[in-house]
């Protein structure tokens, strides 16, 4: 599948699947990874309305505003509720090393509070949360790795991102 028709499968997945919720549910493909932090795909106005009565502190986005279903008001949202917003605007199909490194050091910023990293389905936070646990908290990657399976299988340019990151970092790890 070229990359133009599978960001429009991706897309359209992620506005069915927000529409199929009701208001008050989790966003598409919610994973609590701890208490304190989950990943999920895009949340609707919503679902961001109420993200600081739920006691998250700050929301990491890791897709570009510019996408057709992020919320245009998500940072003005969550500021009203004096939640940290941070964009890292990773192209879906060209991750970059750098993209992974300001991420890392965002999620090392904000220990110690809660936190939703969000894209539009949970495929980019998925991957990045994987590779965070793995490089940064040295976490199982076979246990960290059941969080991504839980929402996709990578397709090759993530596979191939993943692979690269884990091999920069010296960790033997071949899920794929």
């Amino acid at each position: 599948m070229n990359a133009l028709r599978l960001g429009a499968a991706i897309v359209a997945f992620a506005v069915s699947a927000a529409s199929a919720q009701g208001q008050d549910e989790r966003p598409v493909n919610f994973v609590e990874i701890t208490p304190s932090l989950a990943t999920s795909g895009q949340p609707t106005a919503a679902m961001l309305e109420k993200l600081g009565a739920q006691g998250y502190q700050a929301v990491i986005y890791l897709a570009p505003p510019t996408v057709s279903d992020a919320v245009k008001d998500e940072p003005l949202i969550l500021g009203k509720q004096g939640i940290v917003y941070l964009n890292i605007p990773v192209k879906f199909g060209a991750p970059q090393p750098s993209d992974f490194e300001a991420f890392t050091q965002a999620l090392s910023a904000f220990k110690g509070r809660k936190v939703l990293v969000h894209c539009q389905v949970n495929l980019r936070a998925s991957s990045f949360m994987f590779l965070h646990r793995v490089v940064t908290l040295r976490d199982s990657p076979e246990t960290a790795w059941e969080s991504v399976r839980r929402v996709w299988e990578p397709e090759p340019v993530w596979r191939a991102f993943i692979l690269a990151t884990l091999k920069r970092h010296n960790i033997a790890f071949e899920p794929l």
